[in-house]
């Protein structure tokens, strides 16, 4: 069994064994702006054995030397909060390789293997950072080639891109087809979300504190309310966004995985299956709703100007906004609201999840004393711009008389630690590496989220939405205040 990464504070200092990566699609935008920096941000820190390697496919015909020249123009633009070296680039590129071919042709596979064997490499991971479209055809062809099927003591893994499916019967469609080839244990379905070290620091702060788990329950948590805004739109990705929409592109996946995180009960031991089994077991517990229920505790939304963007249709229904009211049918969160939302050309850019605590049970301090005002104790977990952990609460202002105000109590990773935090994608990478799947999405987990978010699918896909309704730098259309406002509350707009 692979070792906990949680369990292990020592887990980055590891490195990954002997193995190849293999990453079909190299020549793409996710390949140079976050594949191959992390695997180099990996090489700077000795992460990776000097014999590794690289093999990058794509359609595109190109020489090594000319993939590495690419992959070297894209490092260094796209490379976070870390220097260049070039002495370290020409070391790591001597490991980078190319095979060019269709993702259809066969004799693409044959080269592939012959690569491999050439450079003596039995561990493999391929990566798919293609169309979802090829993801079926091209497991099928790594089955029928051999490629899946790893020599006595070596190992086959595949990464997996997002989205995995369109809706609930493709993704068991689509499950079903890799299985054939691949076993569940070798398929790593990758949400680059569950990799922020914010993210998985909520496991942490929950089970690793014993202030905070009590109250973690339906009896102090009045809501929850967690947020995924982005400040500019489409950018030029219009042709894409347009069959996704924000319900399928972050919701589905990313948010539903956050809240699952948030909201699991305490896994017996901090293993990979264990965790697992009870985010599996948490998205199980959300409410599927009834038709009839949709209009009331969902709201899409689109920006003015989502329509003029390059290869968006003119008549385009696609939301670019989303938020739903979902509730977890369980002892621990039964009648707690969790509302979720993310959305396009919204006010700022901000990742967050908001807990808000009831009241206390006997009010003695009355509005006045509060200066008029509503501050109900928030516990917000910010996961991007800014990794780190809010709580708030009120305290007695300066001076003569009982007067309150809220204030902060804030932990900041970046000014607490005073080091660089790895990249979601160079955590993943190397766990994927190691086997170690606990930040991977299960095959049932992605089926029970797509469960959750279907009844809104089917909902909306026989509505006629009067879009436009929202203005670039807003909060979204109205009607998502209303849905929190049926259940007496308001969203936290930082």
């Amino acid at each position: 069994m692979a070792t906990n990464p949680f369990a292990d504070p020592l887990r980055f200092e590891r490195r990954v064994p002997e193995c190849a990566t293999v990453i079909f699609g190299a020549h793409g935008d996710l390949s140079k702006r976050k594949l191959m920096p992390s695997l180099y941000r990996l090489a700077y820190e000795r992460k990776l054995p000097s014999s590794f390697a690289i093999v990058g496919n794509s359609r595109t015909p190109l020489s090594d030397d000319a993939f590495r020249q690419a992959m070297h123009d894209a490092v260094k633009q796209f490379l976070e909060d870390s220097p260049f070296d070039e002495d370290l680039w020409t070391s790591f590129a001597r490991n980078l390789y190319y095979v060019p071919g269709d993702l259809k042709d066969r004799r693409l596979y044959s080269a592939i293997a012959a690569r491999l064997d050439q450079l003596g490499q039995k561990n493999v991971l391929f990566y798919l950072s293609t169309q979802p479209s090829f993801y079926g055809p091209l497991v099928d062809c790594l089955g029928a080639s051999g490629l899946a099927s790893a020599p006595e003591g070596a190992w086959r893994r595949i990464i997996i891109e997002k989205p995995f499916g369109h809706d609930l019967p493709s993704a068991i469609a689509l499950n079903e087809e890799i299985h054939r080839v691949v076993p569940e244990k070798e398929v790593y379905r990758i949400d680059h979300y569950l990799g922020k070290e914010t993210v998985q620091n909520i496991l942490a702060f929950r089970f690793g504190n014993g202030i905070f788990e009590p109250v973690w329950n339906r009896r102090y948590v009045n809501h929850v309310q967690i947020t995924a805004a982005e400040s500019i739109g489409v950018e030029g990705r219009g042709a894409y966004y347009q069959e996704a929409g924000a319900l399928r592109d972050m919701i589905q996946n990313h948010l539903l995985q956050v809240t699952s995180t948030i909201a699991m009960e305490p896994p017996a031991l901090f293993e990979p299956d264990a965790v697992r089994d009870e985010r599996a077991k948490l998205l199980r517990s959300i409410r599927i709703m009834h038709p009839e229920e949709v209009p009331m505790n969902a709201v899409a939304g689109q920006y003015r100007g989502f329509r003029q963007e390059p290869g968006v249709d003119p008549e385009s229904p696609t939301d670019t906004f989303a938020a739903a009211t979902f509730f977890v049918e369980n002892w621990r969160w039964a009648g707690v609201p969790f509302y979720i939302r993310s959305g396009k050309k919204l006010a700022k850019r901000t990742t967050d999840i908001a807990i808000q605590f009831n009241d206390a049970p006997h009010v003695m301090f009355n509005s006045n004393h509060r200066g008029g005002e509503t501050h109900p104790n928030l516990l917000i977990v910010r996961i991007q711009p800014e990794e780190g952990i809010s709580l708030r609460f009120l305290s007695k202002q300066p001076g003569s008389g009982m007067r309150l105000r809220p204030v902060s109590m804030d932990f900041n990773y970046g000014s607490s630690f005073g080091e660089r935090s790895p990249t979601a994608y160079e955590t993943l990478l190397v766990d994927a590496m190691q086997g170690d799947a606990t930040l991977y999405t299960r095959q049932d987990m992605v089926e029970a989220s797509w469960r959750v978010v279907q009844p809104i699918l089917d909902n909306w896909s026989g509505r006629k939405f009067d879009f436009p309704n929202y203005e670039p730098g807003t909060w979204g259309p109205a009607e998502s205040d209303t849905m929190l406002a049926r259940h007496g509350h308001v969203w936290r707009n930082s």
